[in-house]
């Protein structure tokens, strides 16, 4: 009896020691199955949204009046036009992208220089804009054909010499229909130019690549072909009537429309005054940003102002933040000079904060919220 006792308890044994042994087993086996699964499981990833911005300031026309280059004549015979913008070139070199509108043409002196009704200016004007940070140029006016092909050509060739972005005249109908694409802060851009004046003159005859008359079905074939391989498109205008503070029917509907095809910023100019700033939707439109620089006599006349904008692609989508705007005199007193409303003193423009209220007036008048500097 005793005998079987001992082997029932060293069976016991046995069984315990056996169990033990696959229950560790098994226990170990389920430990490196979780570290297993643990390792592989896929980890959830957090996708970054895409941001990027650029600046923008736009101002309206470089009109070259005979006192204006004569102002800029050096005694050597050259001329220099960089000291008329010096006060406001630290505010343009502050901005990725510049944009002003070489309203009389650059067919340099070679051909002589000319003034009002049929322009033609010196090279060095050019020179002087892009020394103070302008780099996209409007060359679609009422004066591009002032001075015929001569002049055409010579203002091509320099600008083709240049780095600066321009649009509206072009050397060739293969150039004209091969739109530039450019991209600053990795955001892509297109400026396109056009005028609906010509001062009653035409373009020679199989040419018309000179100059971008407004047409609109050539326009919206322009628009089409680009919009959608750039984030950010801008159209400059040369639309509207001269010397006056309200934009016209015409302007209105040329607006709704190049709206209606996408165009983001619309760049107007020609009436040589300032005219109201406004959206359609998310379209910006400056109807007229009035001169930059001129010969021109009156407060009006003298007055430009000089509007930015913020660019914000997020996602790739694009949206304008930001909108302000500095007001200009072109002093002419002792030599030709744009500074900025903020800095005039009441030698140089007195009443100037009346005039100051009164134009900030005219931009704002369709209710539009913008920041005077």
């Amino acid at each position: 009896m005793q005998k079987f006792f001992k082997i029932c308890l060293y069976s016991l044994l046995i069984f315990f020691s056996i169990s033990c042994f696959y229950l560790a087993t098994f226990k170990t086996l389920e430990f490196f199955k979780k570290e297993e699964i643990k390792e592989v499981k896929p980890k959830k990833t957090i996708k970054k949204e895409e941001t990027s911005k650029l600046s923008l300031i736009m101002v309206g026309d470089a009109l070259i009046h005979s006192a204006v280059y004569n102002n800029g004549l050096n005694n050597d015979g050259t001329y220099d036009f960089t000291k008329m913008l010096t006060k406001v070139k630290p505010i343009v070199k502050s901005y990725d992208l510049a944009f002003y509108n070489q309203e009389s043409i650059l067919g340099g002196k070679e051909i002589g220089l000319s003034t009002y009704p049929r322009f033609n200016s010196p090279y060095e004007v050019g020179d002087a804009f892009l020394d103070a940070g302008f780099n996209l140029v409007s060359l679609a006016n009422n004066h591009a054909l002032d001075r015929g092909e001569e002049a055409l050509n010579n203002s091509l060739n320099y600008w083709q010499s240049k780095e600066a972005y321009t649009a509206g005249s072009y050397s060739s109908f293969e150039n004209r229909d091969n739109i530039k694409i450019a991209t600053k802060n990795n955001i892509s851009y297109a400026l396109l130019a056009y005028t609906t004046v010509t001062n009653g003159l035409t373009r020679p005859n199989g040419k018309e690549y000179y100059l971008n008359v407004y047409d609109e079905e050539q326009v919206k074939q322009d628009i089409l072909k680009v919009r959608d391989k750039v984030d950010l498109l801008m159209v400059s205008m040369h639309f509207g009537t001269e010397y006056t503070f309200k934009q016209t029917l015409e302007q209105e509907q040329i607006a709704n429309f190049l709206a209606s095809l996408g165009v983001d910023i619309i760049i107007g100019h020609h009436p040589h005054v300032v005219e109201p700033i406004t959206f359609i939707n998310n379209t910006l439109v400056i109807y007229s940003l009035g001169n930059f620089i001129s010969g021109q006599d009156t407060i009006n006349r003298l007055t430009g102002v000089m509007v930015g904008i913020d660019v914000k692609k997020e996602n790739n989508k694009i949206s304008l933040d930001n909108l302000r705007a500095i007001l200009t005199y072109t002093k002419k007193n002792n030599g030709y000079e744009v500074i900025p409303y903020h800095d005039l003193t009441d030698d140089i423009l007195p009443n100037k904060i009346k005039y100051e209220e009164e134009y900030q007036n005219v931009l704002t008048s369709l209710g539009t919220n913008i920041s005077f500097e």
